[in-house]
């Protein structure tokens, strides 16, 4: 396998330069953690079905005209992608009263929300993602109001897609997250979604007994985690291929 340099290291994704200028090689890991890393730990085959669910999605997303940073899955483990400037901005749906919901406005658990509502939270680690709104995004600059208005379009085009999408394998959108970023080709850009789309980034409970089948089996210690994940890809009709060939990253180069 050809030597590439890696160039970050997130909670679950490596990044690595690309085989050409302007494309990255995105690998997904098996590290799983939740609580702002207070809590780590290890899902084996984990970062192999995030990689097929996430690839499934985005050309799904395509195919209605979503522009993505997707361009093509590499491995079991690794998918290239376009790169782009990522816009430090968490955009959070929510379909469904959960997570932090529940602790902020004492909601129950479960009850359907009177229209989806969109959130916006600062990308930093360290101060722990905080929440904010229109006004600190544009007063800081992280993002402009007409790059805010096609980043809204675009995630209630994406949260109108999924939920039906989803609503007809048996499974309720709850929330999810998403990121976005700046794709430059020559003087002209345009706002794609990046990252991932996954059951590390999105709730998803059964319609029928609303069992939890994404991270929160994690989170909660209820167990299952891998099975929940892969019949997420079982209903989507996408389960992993079996075999070692390519679990491992690219080589580091030091």
């Amino acid at each position: 396998m050809a030597r590439r340099r890696q160039l970050f290291e997130g909670k679950a994704k490596v990044i690595f330069e690309g085989p050409e200028p302007g494309t990255l090689v995105q690998h997904f890991k098996d590290d799983a953690s939740a609580f702002q890393d207070r809590k780590t730990g290890t899902i084996t085959g984990k970062g192999v079905i995030n990689n097929r669910i996430s690839e499934h999605l985005m050309m799904k997303l395509s195919d209605i005209g979503i522009p993505t940073h997707f361009m093509r899955r590499l491995n079991m483990r690794e998918q290239l992608i376009r790169e782009v400037e990522i816009i430090p901005l968490e955009v959070v749906v929510r379909n469904v009263v959960a997570g932090s919901l529940v602790k902020r406005f004492g909601l129950i658990e479960g009850t359907p929300l009177p229209r989806s509502i969109v959130e916006y939270y600062y990308k930093s680690g360290e101060l722990g993602d905080p929440m904010v709104n229109e006004e600190h995004i544009t007063a800081f600059g992280w993002a402009s109001p007409p790059e805010l208005d096609e980043m809204m379009s675009l995630t209630l085009r994406i949260n109108d897609f999924m939920s039906g999408l989803f609503m007809g394998i048996g499974i309720r959108l709850v929330d999810f997250r998403l990121e976005f970023g700046r794709l430059w080709e020559e003087d002209q850009m345009r706002i794609v979604l990046a990252d991932e789309i996954s059951p590390d980034s999105c709730r998803f409970w059964d319609t029928k007994t609303d069992e939890k089948m994404d991270r929160d089996r994690f989170r909660e210690d209820m167990g299952g985690v891998k099975e929940a994940y892969q019949e997420v890809a079982r209903r989507l009709g996408i389960l992993p291929e079996s075999g070692p060939a390519d679990m491992r990253g690219p080589e580091l180069m030091q």
